[in-house]
């Protein structure tokens, strides 16, 4: 049977790089695409043709989320697998409050990184409830761990990746007794756009990053209890402490 997966902020860096992969395996992917004039997408729509479809995605409009599940629901019966990987961090982002935090950035932070997801699940729900899968995936981040935190700026980012990490609680709370499985990922460090323009410094391309990333949203723990404890994992397999 036909393997379908949705992924939000497919235009470059790890979202594209997990679509390239599943295409790679043969998926049939719907990728989310917030920038329309990145052409990476388009290189890859050229290569697999339908088995790609591009769907103009910015996970911070509710009417945006609400017609992409529309467009895919036209297209397909189904979705077995929802990648929610889209994400953006502040400009302001190393400000503390000695030095006047852009409250209105972190606003924007908390809409695409928190609230993003949950619109896309509520969205897709219908969709997913057909599915053989109901495989929920989410990208973390370490800095959404409060016991592991250390930073003294970057309100919006950890606030926003806590808040997430809450949010699939809830959600797991809710789906997983009707069957429904989850992965809360942290990719680790990786050269990313995530800043607005990519990344130098990290030790990871994206495309590195998506290896252990859609190894652990494709795994088959084969074991219910396993599946009943919500935990968010990293790159080599560690649990974060929440």
């Amino acid at each position: 049977m036909e393997k379908i997966a949705v992924i939000t902020g497919a235009d470059r860096g790890l979202g594209l790089a997990l679509t390239a992969a599943l295409l790679e395996k043969g998926w049939r992917v719907f990728a989310g695409q917030y920038l329309c004039d990145w052409p990476e997408l388009g290189a890859l729509s050229q290569r697999y043709g339908e088995q790609l479809k591009i769907v103009a995605l910015d996970v911070a409009s509710q009417e945006s989320v609400q017609a992409v599940a529309q467009s895919i629901g036209g297209a397909a019966e189904r979705v077995d697998l929802l990648i929610n990987n889209a994400g953006i961090n502040a400009a302001s982002r190393e400000r503390t409050l000695r030095e006047k935090p852009d409250y209105d950035e972190m606003l924007t932070l908390y809409n695409v990184n928190a609230l993003g997801p949950l619109r896309c699940v509520e969205a897709l729900l219908p969709l997913m409830d057909r599915g053989a899968m109901r495989r929920l995936c989410f990208v973390s981040s370490e800095a959404g761990s409060i016991g592991c935190a250390e930073r003294k700026a970057w309100y919006s980012y950890c606030m926003s990746k806590a808040a997430l990490n809450m949010g699939v609680k809830n959600i797991f709370n809710l789906l997983r007794p009707e069957g429904y499985t989850f992965r809360l990922y942290h990719p680790g460090w990786m050269r990313s756009y995530i800043g607005g323009s990519k990344g130098t410094r990290a030790p990871m391309e994206p495309e590195e990053a998506a290896v252990p990333a859609l190894a652990h949203f494709l795994e088959d723990y084969g074991d219910e209890k396993t599946e009943d404890q919500l935990v968010m994992k990293d790159w080599r397999g560690r649990e974060w402490p929440w």
